[in-house]
């Protein structure tokens, strides 16, 4: 059967595991911060899926519909990949004696290798939600790990412990307040998975000085939402009423954005509250997919069919945005500017807002809050 040991030779094999981390890793044994039972697995009547699932490098839902005993299966809270826990570790230059803060308790998994790394006192957690705090509690003590454990707004600080060396978010934001970068030491750092509706896969690493953060994109991060400031508010169903919209055509093919990084992140930053799904024609058309965007407000829509080895696609359009043609002006400026790549993009954060700039900081393209 899977153990802790399995893990750390994977993450070892990997590549993953940096050597200041790697006493810490073999320590804290992950199965103690996972449930028992989720969904396909189970503990008790499956010991041998269940560990060899805990004990690799994935990431693990444990939570669903924030909770809801009824609800669609939308997952909502995860033990992270352990090898992108590191990864934010690592952005975050972690050193012995840091007073770190982390924003998303969850399972109490990450909260409990600072401990392990720092000591308890070094380390306080918050979670929004009231029964993964806790259960995060619950996991730590079990544990032996007594850092200060809070329900509620991570995104606020928390002024009683600060001010902080470190500030991680193991959940994605879109805007970083300025309360909380007034918590953070001049020389801190502040890393979280951010982005919007549109792309949400980037690390960004702030350096902080007089509370205003400047820092760049990277990485290629998956972690789900905050709630406070949680992204994509609908589904098709909940926009799409078989309303008839105007139609038009492209040459732009929409393969060539969607899940396209660079291009996504440009995109995300010039058109707001706004998302793109592509639905793929399966078996009976595999050469056709449908590309929609939909509107955080539920008021806007868009569509591209797609034919394989067409030069020009319909689109259809209904809401008051036309969310095809502003996607597309930005795809097309994106292109005009040399196709940049996200690493070429930064940001500064303060009490103002948040500004991306291209190459340095006063090259500003965008305000994103």
């Amino acid at each position: 059967m899977h153990t802790q040991r399995h893990l750390v030779q994977a993450l070892e094999e990997a590549g993953t595991l940096p050597p200041d981390w790697a006493a810490t890793v073999r320590a804290v044994d992950r199965g103690m911060f996972i449930p028992d039972r989720m969904q396909e697995l189970d503990r008790f009547t499956d010991p041998v899926g269940w560990a060899a699932a805990v004990y690799s490098d994935t990431p693990l839902v444990t939570q669903y519909d924030d909770g809801a005993p009824e609800g669609p299966g939308t997952p909502t809270s995860s033990s992270s990949k352990p090898s992108a826990m590191l990864e934010i570790l690592a952005l975050a230059d972690i050193q012995p004696g840091d007073n770190v803060f982390e924003i998303g308790t969850a399972t109490g998994y990450m909260a409990a290798w600072l401990c392990r790394q720092l000591g308890d006192g070094q380390v306080t957690t918050v979670e929004y939600d009231e029964g993964l705090f806790l259960e995060g509690r619950q996991n730590l003590r079990l544990a032996g790990y007594q850092p200060t454990v809070l329900h509620g707004d991570g995104l606020q600080g928390c002024p009683d412990r600060a001010p902080f060396h470190k500030v991680i978010a193991t959940c994605c934001l879109e805007a970083i307040p300025g309360e909380l970068l007034g918590q953070v030491k001049d020389g801190g750092r502040i890393v979280a998975p951010f982005g919007n509706a549109f792309h949400s896969y980037s690390y960004v690493t702030l350096d902080v000085a007089g509370c205003r953060g400047i820092g760049r994109f990277g990485g290629n991060p998956d972690f789900m939402w905050a709630r406070q400031q949680r992204n994509r508010h609908a589904v098709i169903s909940d926009i799409y009423h078989e309303e008839k919209g105007e139609e038009g055509t492209t040459r732009t093919n929409p393969y060539d954005i969607h899940h396209q990084g660079d291009v996504e992140f440009w995109i995300g930053l010039h058109v707001p509250e706004v998302w793109g799904q592509l639905h793929r024609g399966g078996d009976e058309a595999p050469g056709e997919a449908t590309y929609w965007l939909l509107a955080n407000d539920r008021k806007s829509w868009a569509t591209v069919e797609f034919t394989e080895g067409a030069e020009e696609f319909v689109t259809e359009q209904y809401g008051p945005r036309k969310l095809w043609t502003e996607v597309e002006n930005a795809y097309k400026s994106w292109q005009r500017l040399g196709r940049p790549g996200r690493d070429q993009f930064g940001m500064t954060a303060s009490e103002a807002g948040g500004l991306v700039w291209r190459g340095e900081p006063s090259n500003v393209v965008a305000k994103v809050w």
